[in-house]
């Protein structure tokens, strides 16, 4: 198995690394390892061939295999590779590609952003701000980058007091309440989490925002049918749970309730290139979630008259932040191994880990796009952020 396991994990960490197993120790490439691999549980030949990420991520959860190194440093070095993972498409088909029905997509969501808000908040900044920050210095907490994030799309956004504001999948509300205090705006928050929709009511309660904001419990493609209009539109992170294929829909809800010469700012995690997605993040973290690629969305837009006014990427500043979510989350290890157990702690963690990794060698990116509703010639001419 040794053999077998040695040129298996060569095929992708094409760095010197060591595996130890029953006390023996072998080095795989030529040099000083970088780190070694113990093997605590031998491996199933069948799962590694199926999917390297699903049956490496199985793994690590049951700590059948360990690292002698932070695991954000060993997944660093060799996930920019992961083009060269093993991947049964066949054997997959069912956990790759999901039911879009919103039935199905509702209890998707649910699954992973009503495990609870008080888990969330162990490792999220005040805010609870689940989406990428924005450091402008190096001296930035998560709690200001997040801050700043906020007010970066906002400032995009060029909002005015008395507009109406429609943000998709809005998560606990932080952004629509920075936007009702700082412009006046009307806002709409809408979300498939009960959990999410709950704080988000409660905070609108509490701050004395109930004349300017609300939210509601609402899939995406009901919009169209809502009758709904709004002077600016925003999402942050929720495109990639609609799903290939139903792109075109989004941006037609989108397109029914923005007024014309509206703006939209679309924020999500994107790719180079169109992927169905990783069998280890879509069985474990994101049931049915789907990165797009850049061009894709690009290249839909103009099919609903939108123009599109800026592209900006974010892809360093989300390894930043999901480096402060990890250490974050690892201050509370103990505490959450007590109520959730050790195998989720390993998973939580190994996500976390993973996707900074991916963000830092560029596996997939995030970014921002500004788009208007036909053509708006009163904006500003400058890119005022």
């Amino acid at each position: 198995m040794n053999h077998f396991l040695a040129d298996y994990l060569g095929k992708f960490i094409h760095i010197p690394f060591a595996i130890e197993s029953e006390g023996n120790v072998s080095t795989i490439g030529e040099g000083e390892p970088e780190f070694t691999v113990t093997i605590n549980k031998e491996l199933s030949k069948k799962e590694l061939l199926t999917s390297t990420s699903l049956a490496l991520g199985e793994a690590y959860m049951r700590r059948d295999i360990e690292v002698d190194r932070d695991l954000y440093k060993v997944l660093d070095l060799f996930l920019g590779n992961m083009t060269s993972f093993y991947r049964d498409h066949n054997a997959l088909k069912k956990l790759i590609f999901t039911s879009m029905s919103k039935k199905n997509q509702k209890e998707e969501v649910s699954s992973h952003y009503d495990i609870g808000n008080d888990f969330y908040a162990l490792w999220l900044d005040q805010s609870m701000s689940y989406s990428c920050a924005y450091f402008k210095t190096e001296e930035d907490t998560l709690e200001q980058a997040q801050m700043n994030k906020v007010h970066h799309i906002l400032d995009k956004l060029q909002l005015k007091e008395g507009m109406t504001l429609l943000d998709i999948g809005c998560g606990w509300g932080f952004l629509l309440k920075e936007a009702a205090k700082k412009y006046g705006v009307k806002g709409l928050g809408i979300t498939l989490s009960k959990e999410q929709q709950d704080k988000f009511q409660k905070d609108i309660k509490s701050e004395g925002l109930e004349e300017l904001l609300s939210v509601q419990l609402m899939d995406y493609r009901d919009l169209k049918y809502s009758k709904l209009s709004f002077d600016r539109v925003v999402s942050v992170g929720m495109i990639e749970h609609v799903g290939r294929g139903q792109y075109e829909e989004y941006m037609e809800c989108v397109d029914a309730v923005l007024k014309k010469g509206g703006l939209f700012l679309l924020h999500y995690i994107s790719a180079q290139k169109e992927h169905p997605g990783d069998a280890w993040i879509k069985k474990y973290i994101f049931p049915g979630g789907v990165i797009p690629s850049l061009r894709e969305i690009v290249n839909i837009l103009p099919d609903y008259n939108f123009y599109t006014l800026d592209v900006e990427s974010l892809r360093r500043h989300y390894n930043r932040t999901l480096l402060c979510w990890r250490e974050n989350f690892q201050k509370h290890r103990q505490e959450i191994i007590d109520i959730k157990g050790d195998e989720f702690y390993r998973m939580w963690d190994l996500y976390l880990a993973s996707c900074a990794a991916t963000f830092h060698n560029g596996v997939i990116d995030v970014h921002q796009i500004l788009m208007s509703k036909g053509v708006n010639n009163d904006l500003s001419m400058i890119r005022t952020v």
